[in-house]
């Protein structure tokens, strides 16, 4: 079995977008019917997200840490209990292409770090040309990346809990993982084959992570995460 897991803290206005798309990631052909279960973490919820969410058919949990590191964690424990074998993760303001899941596993890693298409810079209001530029200029969409995102990462379930899972990080949960994943001697593959889009959005649920080293576009001075 395949376990999706997506943190959630009010996203209301995305979720549906995110899981229409992870079903149709799910229900791909060349998994052969396997079994592809998602776990929807909601932090602390307090719009529709669980509203629209219960529209679809995935198990929806609860936690009230405010940590995305807890949440992810939480997500991935369900997931393993319940038998998978493999763990991807998202956000729920991104959509995963429907051969998100194909792709991952076709690379026989143990760990799969992909990288982000962007869209809605209009959300930077005057800055958006610059940002988009900076990004654009720094960012490496290609094979052999060094970019970690919470938002387009796989993981083998057995290699996720040797290195002990996520620990309780309010931000770069997922960066902590990967090089903890790194140092035990998973092995990892750096491609671009796996594809999301996620938001351009300036401020995210965290305090820093992407939309933050987005930000950084206006000064020119940041790299992209």
């Amino acid at each position: 079995m395949i376990g999706i897991c997506i943190p959630a803290h009010n996203e209301e206005t995305g979720i549906e977008r995110c899981l229409a798309s992870i079903q149709k990631a799910s229900a791909h052909p060349a998994l052969k019917n396997e079994k592809v279960l998602t776990a929807l973490v909601l932090d602390r919820c307090s719009d529709k997200t669980e509203e629209r969410a219960r529209r679809w058919d995935i198990d929806v949990l609860h936690v009230t840490c405010r940590n995305v590191g807890m949440a992810r964690a939480a997500g991935a424990n369900h997931l393993i209990q319940a038998g998978a074998r493999w763990l991807a993760f998202t956000d729920a303001d991104t959509a995963v292409c429907e051969w998100w899941l194909v792709h991952q596993l076709s690379l026989n890693a143990s760990v799969v770090c992909g990288t982000v298409g962007v869209t809605g810079w209009e959300q930077h209001g005057r800055h958006a040309h610059k940002v988009r530029g900076h990004f654009q200029a720094t960012y490496r969409d290609r094979d052999g990346h060094r970019h970690i995102h919470g938002a387009n990462l796989g993981v083998c379930s057995t290699a996720y809990l040797r290195a002990g899972g996520f620990r309780p990080l309010p931000c770069h949960e997922d960066r902590d993982l990967v090089e903890r994943l790194a140092h035990a001697g998973a092995t990892i593959a750096w491609s671009a084959l796996p594809r999301v889009t996620t938001s351009a959005r300036p401020y995210s649920r965290v305090d820093e992570g992407f939309a933050a080293a987005l930000r950084a576009g206006r000064d020119r001075g940041g790299k992209a995460a």
